[in-house]
Parts: C-alpha cells; sequence; structure tokens
C-alpha cells in the first residue's frame, strides 16, 4: 500500500448513505468503487463511478456522484439507480459542482468536525480493498 491511499479518507452525504444501504452496497464495495477508474469526468471536482450491486455487476447498476480531490478527499454526494434515471440533470450538476468547493475549502480537521457533528459519514477503509494500486487509486 502507497502513502497515496493511506493519505485519503472517504465520506459520504447522509442520502448516500441511506441510497447505498437501500441498494445493499457495502462500505467496502464504495472503497473499492472510489480506487477504480471513474466513468465520467463532470468538471470542477465532481466524477460519476459505477458501483456494482451484489449479483449484477456494474453496467446496468448503479451510479455515485462524488467530490474527489485526488489522494486526499473523496465525499459520495449522490447515488441513484441507472434503471430510475439515465442521468443527472444540468441543475443538479451545478450544485454537485458547488458542494465539491465546499468540500474541498475545509481542512482536515474541519471535516472531522462535520463527521462528529453526524453531517457525514466516514467509511473506514477496509483491510484490503480489491483493485488498489500503488499511485494509481484516486
Amino acid at each position: 500500500m502507497s502513502s497515496f491511499t493511506k493519505a485519503l479518507r472517504v465520506f459520504a452525504s447522509k442520502p448516500f448513505i441511506r441510497f447505498a444501504r437501500r441498494s445493499g452496497i457495502s462500505d467496502a464495495e464504495l472503497w473499492q468503487a472510489v480506487n477504480e477508474n471513474f466513468d465520467a469526468d463532470l468538471g470542477g471536482g465532481v466524477y460519476k463511478f459505477r458501483l456494482a450491486r451484489p449479483g449484477e455487476g456494474s453496467s446496468g447498476g448503479a451510479r455515485a456522484i462524488v467530490a474527489l480531490k485526488a489522494g486526499l478527499r473523496v465525499v459520495l454526494i449522490f447515488g441513484f439507480e441507472k434503471k430510475d434515471r439515465p442521468n443527472i440533470e444540468i441543475h443538479e450538476l451545478r450544485a454537485f459542482r458547488k458542494a465539491a468547493r465546499v468540500y474541498f475549502a475545509y481542512s482536515e480537521e474541519e471535516m472531522t468536525v462535520l463527521v462528529r457533528a453526524k453531517s457525514l459519514s466516514e467509511i473506514a477503509r477496509p483491510r484490503s480493498v480489491k483493485g488498489e494500486r500503488d499511485g494509481k487509486g484516486v
């Protein structure tokens, strides 16, 4: 494991956590997804990742919209099922970009305060992450 991935912290909004639990996506699967290649760069530090659902794979499954500061921080902002909607709307993308700017401006200490206040959840790094590569993950 590289120091690059040791420093990475992964957070999730409350709505995203509810979505992941309803979809049966574990914390380890979330870590794996954000350590793989993204599906689309939406600009402004916002990315779309495919999420594999148990027993279904990732191509027709769920999607995660994340704020990503490479090697430092991932904030899982929004999740959706591909069967429920083909993509996000432009006004949603604008809001996600604005949220990304806010999350990127916070220090590590301020992010910890948000977790303690239960505004965000921090997803603990699993013991091993399938697909994590030295310097080539998020």
